[in-house]
C-alpha cells in the first residue's frame, strides 16, 4: 500500500504547477552614456584603484579594515543566516523522518478493556515515522526560490558593505592628510608671526612703530594661532573616525606620503548600462524584488489544499519481553488532505499583502538605479570642476605669495602701511588652507566615482579581506 502511494506521489509531482507569478526583470530606461566627459582608462574598473594613489599607509589601513570592520563582520555573519534560512526551505523537498518511543503504565475502564485483560498495564511503544508533503502547487518551490534571492541579496549586500568600507576608509584617509596639511600650514603661519611680533615689539620698544602697527601685528598672529586647535580637534576626529573604520579603539592612524605627493587615480571607464550589475546595492534591490516576487506564489497556494504522505513502522506490546517479537510489528501508511474552507479572508489578506511588498521592492529597485545614476554623475562632476578648481587655485596661492611679498617689501621702502602687508597675509593663509582642502576634496571625489561605479575591484577586495581573514586565522 505504501509503495503504490509513494508511486502515486512521484507520478503526480512532475504534474505540480508553481502558483504565482515568475519573475520578469524590469524595463529600465538607462541614459546611454554620462553627461561628464573624463579621460578613462577601461582595465581600471576592476583593478584595486586604492593603489594608485601610491601610499603604503593607505594599502595597510584598506587591508586592515578589511580584516577587522565590524560592519562588515556583520553583514557576513548576516549572509550565513540566509544560508540556514535556504537550507531549511529546502529541507520541504525531502520526507521528514522521526523516531518516537513510549513507555506507559495506563489504567482503561473496564469497557475498554479485553476478555481476560488486566488493569492496570504497561504499554510499549517504539516506531519510526515518515511525512512528506507532495510539492503539487508549487509552495515549497516559490519558498525555496525566495530563500534562494534572500541569501544572493545577502551577499550582494555585504559586497555592499565592503564597497562602503574601502571608499570610506580612503576618503577619511584623504580627508586626514588634507587636514594633517592645513594644520602645517597654520602652524608654519604661527611661527612667521610669532617672529615677526617678536620684532615689531622691539621696534615698538625703540619707537620705530605705532602702537597702531603693533596691534595690528599682534592680531595678525592671534588669528593664527586660534585656527590651530580648531584643526587639531578636526585632525582626532578623522583618526577616532579611521580607527571605528578599522574596528579598534580611537587612536592615532600612520601617516604615509603628504597630501602634495598623492597620485591622483585616473578614472574607470564604464557605461550607465554596466551599472546594474557593477553596482552590489542593485543586485541587492533586484534579488530582494525577486525573493518578493516569488512569495506570492507561497500566499497564493495556500488556496489549495495539500497533499502529505505519511507512513509508520515499529512495534508496540504490553510486555519488553515480546516488544521486539513479529506478532508486536506494528505499521500504517496513508496519505492526508488538508484544504482551507472558510478562512473569512484570511488566504486574501496574505496574497494583498505579498503582492503590496512586491511592488514595494519594485519601486525600491526602480529607485535604487536612479539613486546609482546620481550618484556617478554627481562623482564625476565633483572630479571635473574640482581639478579645475585646484588649478585655479594653484594660480591663486602663487600670485597670493607674490602680493605678500611685494606689499612686504613696499612696506619695508616705506611706500605703504603694514595694512596692506596684513590684507595680503591674511589672503595668502586662507588660499592655503583653501588650497590644502580642494586637494584632499578632489582626491576623495575620485574615490566616490569608484564607489559609485562599483565593479570587478570589488572582487580584489573581496579575496584581499578573505587572505587576512585566514592569515589571522592561521597565527591562531
Amino acid at each position: 500500500m505504501l509503495k503504490r502511494l509513494l508511486i502515486c506521489a512521484l507520478l503526480l509531482l512532475p504534474a505540480g504547477c508553481a502558483v504565482g507569478p515568475d519573475y520578469a526583470p524590469p524595463e529600465i530606461a538607462v541614459p546611454p552614456a554620462w553627461t561628464v566627459s573624463l579621460e578613462t582608462a577601461a582595465d581600471l574598473a576592476d583593478q584595486p584603484w586604492w593603489q594608485q594613489f601610491g601610499d603604503p599607509a593607505l594599502d595597510e589601513l584598506i587591508r586592515t579594515a578589511l580584516q577587522d570592520n565590524l560592519d562588515l563582520q556583520i553583514a557576513a555573519a548576516r549572509v550565513d543566516q540566509y544560508l540556514g534560512q535556504l537550507q531549511t526551505t529546502r529541507a520541504e523537498f525531502f520526507p521528514q523522518l522521526g523516531a518516537a518511543a513510549t513507555a506507559v503504565r495506563r489504567q482503561d475502564t473496564a469497557a475498554g478493556l479485553a476478555p481476560g485483560g488486566q488493569a492496570p498495564y504497561n504499554y510499549y511503544q517504539g516506531a519510526l515515522s515518515a511525512t512528506w508533503e507532495i510539492d503539487l502547487w508549487g509552495r515549497i518551490r516559490r519558498a525555496n526560490e525566495a530563500a534562494r534571492a534572500d541569501l544572493l541579496a545577502g551577499e550582494a549586500g555585504r559586497r555592499a558593505v565592503l564597497l562602503t568600507l574601502t571608499a570610506n576608509v580612503a576618503g577619511a584617509y584623504l580627508d586626514l592628510r588634507g587636514s594633517d596639511r592645513q594644520l602645517e600650514i597654520a602652524r608654519d603661519t604661527e611661527r612667521t608671526y610669532a617672529e615677526t611680533l617678536r620684532i615689531f615689539r622691539l621696534r615698538y620698544e625703540h619707537g620705530t612703530v605705532s602702537r597702531l602697527e603693533l596691534s595690528q601685528v599682534e592680531s595678525q598672529y592671534q588669528a593664527a594661532r586660534q585656527a590651530i586647535p580648531q584643526l587639531e580637534a578636526r585632525v582626532a576626529r578623522q583618526e577616532h573616525l579611521l580607527s571605528l573604520l578599522l574596528g579598534r579603539n580611537p587612536g592615532s592612524i600612520p601617516r604615509g606620503r603628504p597630501i602634495d605627493a598623492l597620485t591622483a587615480p585616473t578614472i574607470p571607464a564604464g557605461l550607465p548600462s554596466t551599472l546594474l550589475t557593477r553596482r552590489p546595492d542593485i543586485v541587492q534591490a533586484e534579488q530582494a524584488l525577486i525573493a518578493a516576487n516569488a512569495r506570492i506564489g507561497v500566499a497564493r497556494a495556500r488556496y489549495f489544499p495539500t497533499v502529505s504522505l505519511t507512513g509508520l513502522l515499529g512495534t508496540a506490546s504490553i510486555h519488553t519481553a515480546t516488544l521486539f517479537k513479529d506478532p508486536a510489528d506494528i505499521w500504517q501508511a496513508g496519505a492526508e488532505v488538508l484544504a482551507p474552507i472558510f478562512t473569512f479572508g484570511a488566504i486574501e489578506g496574505q496574497v494583498k499583502a505579498a503582492e503590496a511588498r512586491q511592488r514595494q521592492a519594485l519601486l525600491t529597485y526602480r529607485q535604487t538605479i536612479l539613486a546609482a545614476f546620481r550618484d556617478v554623475e554627481d562623482a564625476l562632476i565633483a572630479t571635473a570642476k574640482g581639478r579645475e578648481q585646484l588649478a585655479a587655485q594653484a594660480e591663486q596661492v602663487a600670485a597670493l605669495e607674490r602680493y605678500a611679498r611685494l606689499a612686504r617689501l613696499q612696506y619695508e621702502a616705506g611706500t605703504t602701511s603694514y595694512l596692506q602687508v596684513l590684507d595680503a597675509d591674511r589672503a595668502l593663509f586662507a588660499g592655503q588652507l583653501g588650497h590644502a582642502q580642494t586637494q584632499a576634496g578632489t582626491l576623495a571625489a575620485a574615490v566616490d566615482v569608484y564607489r559609485a561605479m562599483g565593479g570587478g575591484w570589488l572582487d580584489r577586495a573581496d579575496a584581499l579581506a578573505a587572505a587576512a581573514t585566514e592569515a589571522e586565522s592561521t597565527a591562531k
